[in-house]
């Protein structure tokens, strides 16, 4: 009986952990990635259970586009290169998810209403795309709606939100603090082809302004990911809401 209780009361614990929604870049997923350096991501999902409710959304990447340039040039729709996108980005989900030893949900949701039932159980959650025409960092920003995070991480590959594209004016200055309205100014003019999504798109900063959502955009890595979290180290580019 007391075991029982026992049992109740850790489980009653584990579902009052803060969710925190990760989005991970696709390039950790990369042809060039190794198991190791995938495997210190599950590790981290681990380590951060102990404190919050890790509910992650891969990214898909390089691998996503090439399959989605292949299929461009053979004559496909912009809706099934979409399918074809979400597709590889639930692989690097399930592909993530042998890497956590740790209790962890089974399964990669599919649709929000997967992913609602999924958290209730307390674990951790790991899954890819959801919808045609979403990028996963606008899929991202609806799961941290749909499940009240307390914080959206979206982790990528740059330090975080600038001024102007770093890779053509090396004067560009980062934000470490700026409005929702900038961001949709700086933001809010990338392309909505499949595979061409940017840093955020249109839809995820909506979503963000709509619900409040904090957010961070970081340079994906244990170590940043692990800082914005559980530290007040200001690190990345923190979306004022």
């Amino acid at each position: 009986m007391r075991d029982q209780q026992r049992a109740r009361v850790s489980m009653s614990k584990q579902l009052r952990k803060k969710r925190v929604v990760i989005k991970l870049s696709g390039s950790i997923f990369s042809n060039s990635a190794r198991s190791e350096s995938i495997k210190e991501y599950g590790l981290m999902i681990t380590e951060l259970n102990r404190r919050v409710q890790p509910v992650v959304i891969a990214g898909g990447g390089n691998i996503a586009r090439h399959y989605i340039d292949l299929a461009r040039e053979l004559g496909s729709d912009e809706a099934s290169l979409d399918i074809l996108g979400i597709e590889v980005s639930r692989l690097n989900a399930r592909l993530l998810l042998h890497s956590v030893s740790s209790r962890v949900y089974p399964k990669v949701p599919t649709n929000l209403d997967e992913v609602s039932i999924a958290a209730e159980t307390g674990e951790p959650v790991i899954l890819g795309g959801l919808h045609p025409g979403q990028s996963t960092n606008a899929t991202s920003a609806l799961v941290a709606e749909k499940v009240k995070a307390k914080l959206f991480v979206n982790a990528t590959d740059v330090n975080g939100i600038y001024d102007s594209d770093p890779n053509i004016n090396r004067h560009a200055k980062i934000f470490k603090m700026v409005s929702i309205d900038k961001c949709i100014e700086v933001l809010g003019k990338n392309s909505s082809m499949a595979g061409k999504y940017d840093l955020m798109d249109m839809v995820a900063l909506k979503i963000i302004e709509r619900s409040r959502i904090p957010t961070v955009i970081l340079r994906s890595s244990v170590t940043n990911i692990v800082k914005a979290i559980e530290s007040d180290t200001k690190i990345g580019t923190r979306i004022l809401v």
